[in-house]
């Protein structure tokens, strides 16, 4: 796609707050369509949460499909269709490709810079920007927004930041979430939302791992696990199971409990019911098994006179047969050929239903999104403009938006970033 420019307002100038991965573009989006662009970072550079992205190696967006991107934001995803159709994931790759970044496509969609660094990214934007014109301000925090009334109107007068006042024609307020914090994250954005009267819905980590009660999880630690199904259960006083959600794919324990990308999506869910009653994480080791198929296997090679420690490298990673063991209470020593049916159900339980307490979740400086922020239905989706204040937009994790891994929120911000910089420069005309 081409970018069509748009002619900007009379002196127009454009205010971004927050240099990340969509405020950036929104920057550098504004500077192309003719206005005079001023980029803010409270940090010593710029996108600094974009330089973590994929553990480093930058997962920039997904491949799939636009259905697919508008599923894994859940219920506010819909909100998201005009900037995908005004920026989506082809015009990222060929923006990047542009700039001298190009990109592969692995796994599950995930799209990440050939060189496997988020650096390369990040400093592509960073040159694109500044060759654009736009002035980078860093080490410059917002305090404040500053609205004057006009007839009775809302509208952006500039910021105010701890060193001074800056005035402008439009603000883009691209600061992210309270997520990473060390990197400059840290929950402005919804208070100065909330100041200039939005309504901001309770900010909260998303995509985190989980804590559990379990001891025996820290043996386990640094253990990868692939093609396995993990399943959220909320446990009643009765002993009842309710499922909450379950997702089937690669998890990691940690010495705390558990994470990788299938525990990461399921924290979406656990955080509506967490504090509700027991929660309990479900992992299924042979999920591609019935418990008759397996209890078959079992059957046919226990007629052998293997010891039991000796047999169960044939069913688990060496790591985990410690913890099999004590689980299932059966002597290592103990050959195969003598054990008992209700000893044979258990271990099937074990392998198909292994059950985790899960106490927390991790702290927001160890989560990669934020879930709410800024009432969507307070923002306009076709040019990102508060409903409430002309010429203030919103781009990225301040919006109540958030979704699964795998490039998704990334590519929200760089898309809410682009509208909002285009419609900024044209004066918050769609």
């Amino acid at each position: 796609m081409t970018p069509q420019p748009i002619v900007p307002s009379p002196q127009s100038s454009v205010l971004v707050i927050g240099a990340g991965a969509g405020g950036l573009v929104a920057a550098g989006r504004a500077a192309e369509c003719g206005a005079k662009v001023v980029l803010l970072e409270r940090g010593p550079q710029t996108g600094q949460k974009l330089r973590l992205t994929g553990k480093g190696r930058g997962n920039v967006t997904n491949a799939a499909e636009l259905a697919d991107f508008i599923q894994a934001f859940g219920e506010n995803g819909k909100f998201l269709y005009s900037a995908y159709s005004r920026f989506f994931n082809d015009e990222l790759i060929a923006l990047l490709q542009r700039l001298g970044v190009k990109t592969k496509v692995e796994r599950g969609g995930r799209v990440f810079p050939a060189s496997d660094d988020a650096d390369d990214v990040a400093n592509a934007l960073e040159r694109w920007v500044r060759e654009l014109g736009v002035e980078i301000r860093l080490n410059t925090r917002a305090r404040r927004i500053r609205v004057e009334r006009v007839e009775g109107v809302a509208r952006v007068e500039g910021v105010e930041t701890y060193g001074g006042h800056v005035r402008a024609n439009a603000l883009v307020l691209a600061v992210g979430g309270i997520t990473y914090p060390r990197t400059g994250s840290t929950g402005d954005g919804y208070r100065m939302a909330a100041e200039v009267g939005h309504r901001v819905i309770e900010p909260r980590p998303a995509l985190t791992a989980m804590t559990a009660a379990e001891r025996w999880v820290r043996e386990l630690q640094g253990l990868s696990l692939k093609n396995v199904e993990a399943r959220l259960y909320r446990v009643g006083e009765d002993g009842t199971r309710q499922l909450v959600a379950k997702q089937f794919g690669e998890m990691l324990f940690t010495h705390f409990g558990a994470s990788g990308p299938i525990i990461l999506t399921l924290s979406r869910k656990a955080l509506d019911v967490l504090g509700k009653g027991k929660l309990e994480l479900s992992i299924n080791l042979k999920p591609a098994l019935s418990d008759e198929q397996l209890d078959r296997r079992l059957i046919r090679d226990f007629s052998a006179k293997k010891h039991f420690r000796n047999y169960l490298p044939e069913l688990l990673p060496r790591a985990m047969i410690p913890v099999l063991i004590q689980l299932s209470g059966i002597p290592a020593q103990l050959p195969v050929n003598r054990i008992t049916a209700p000893q044979r159900r258990r271990i099937v339980e074990l392998l198909r239903d292994l059950r985790l307490t899960i106490t927390s979740l991790r702290p927001p400086d160890e989560a990669m999104v934020t879930a709410g922020g800024v009432d969507i239905r307070e923002i306009d989706p076709r040019t990102m403009e508060s409903k409430l204040v002309r010429g203030l937009y919103f781009v990225g994790e301040v919006i109540d938006i958030d979704a699964t891994t795998g490039g998704y929120n990334l590519q929200a911000a760089f898309s809410t970033g682009w509208v909002a910089g285009e419609s900024a420069a044209g004066g918050g005309k769609s």
